[in-house]
């Protein structure tokens, strides 16, 4: 039985290396919250809210998710007794949505739990893999021959598959512009919602289709399902969904519906790694392969994904890039590295990396320690 009696809240924040731009904003710099679970017998396991800043992926935000883990979620996991990270997940689910919130516990308790047993984190969610093909995904550029730079210092670095961020008014022109100059590299677009089941967009979406894509990622709002489903009658690129699942029910529904060929699986948006799990599972049972999409996590996240993406459902190449990719210097000690496109899975136990304490405390804006006892 685990109980946990202190945990520890860190606003941690790191420049980007390159300017990353989707269909609804840009960031120079990211801030996520660090969660730190230190057991009765002094083992600590770390985990990452990887919540954007603004409102416009999810609702949720680092302002929202702190006042959730503090006021709510910290004390929840102080008073509950746990055998397995399944069980602290159930009560978890107490708080209603906030996904973002409950994955950072989520991945705390996974990465104290597998570090305690003294198994590879991967190994303790059924993985299988010593290493996992890794895709990029590349933001918004000024110009197309910005992307194109891009996409060729990416190709050149030996990456599996490409993502392009797409929004009404970039996306055939410098779509096409990529695939004329990379006939066959595995290529496939992300609108993160932007487009309505319009006449003027379902063109544009048929252009798309005519280009040779691995799949056409959330075209569409997240509820609209039914609109994804009719996308998926007209044309033959799979679509995929990404912010339209948010819990195992979400899938079921797409399933039901026929709105979903791919399936992305991102831990921080399903509330952590458990419920992760589970919707590889469910799509694995249907046939949909699954890939492990991304928040821009720092190491703690990261290497969580990179576990993740160990299991046999995971067919596609899954955005675990490295980490010198997206920052200068990560929050781990052994940073993740991409090395012809392929990341080699942590065989140690638990997250298979050790928090680099002293950036992360360069790197802070924000602490917060509570404890089992009460003390300060």
């Amino acid at each position: 039985m685990t109980r946990i009696e202190r945990v520890e809240l860190r606003r941690v924040r790191l420049p980007l290396v390159h300017r990353f731009q989707t269909s609804s904003h840009a960031k120079r710099e990211l801030e996520h919250i660090l969660v730190a679970l230190t057991d009765t017998d002094g083992a600590v396991g770390w985990g990452e809210i990887a919540s954007p800043s603004g409102p416009f992926y999810s609702a949720e935000t680092v302002e929202s998710c702190w006042a959730v883990a503090r006021d709510h979620l910290a004390p929840l996991v102080l008073r509950t007794d746990w055998e397995h990270p399944a069980d602290l997940a159930v009560a978890l689910g107490r708080v209603r949505g906030n996904h973002f919130a409950r994955a950072g516990f989520d991945i705390a308790a996974w990465a104290l739990w597998s570090a305690v047993e003294g198994t590879p984190l991967a190994h303790a969610l059924g993985g299988t893999r010593g290493s996992v093909e890794a895709g990029v995904s590349l933001g918004i550029e000024p110009t197309v021959d910005d992307l194109l730079a891009q996409v060729r210092l990416r190709v050149d670095e030996g990456y599996r598959r490409v993502k392009l961020k797409i929004a009404p008014g970039w996306d055939v022109e410098p779509v096409r512009a990529v695939r004329t100059a990379h006939p066959d590299v595995p290529l496939h677009v992300d609108a993160n919602g932007a487009y309505q089941d319009v006449p003027e967009h379902r063109a544009v979406l048929a252009e798309l289709d005519s280009l040779g894509l691995l799949m056409i990622e959330q075209p569409f709002a997240p509820r609209d399902l039914v609109a994804h489903a009719a996308l998926q009658e007209r044309i033959s690129t799979p679509v995929c969904l990404d912010e339209s699942v948010e819990e195992v029910a979400d899938l079921v529904t797409a399933l039901r519906l026929g709105a979903v060929r791919v399936l992305n699986v991102k831990v921080s948006r399903m509330g952590g790694l458990t419920h992760a799990v589970r919707a590889h599972d469910l799509a694995r049972e249907h046939g949909v392969p699954v890939w492990c999409g991304g928040m821009h996590e720092f190491g703690i996240g990261r290497a969580a994904n990179v576990a993740l993406s160990a299991l046999a459902g995971f067919t596609l190449p899954s955005d675990v890039s490295g980490s010198d990719k997206y920052y200068a210097r990560d929050i781990t000690t052994r940073p993740i590295v991409s090395t012809d496109g392929l990341v080699e899975v942590p065989a140690a136990p638990g997250l298979g990396c050790d928090a680099d304490l002293t950036y992360i405390e360069e790197r802070t804006t924000g602490r917060l320690v509570l404890r089992a006892d009460g003390a300060p």
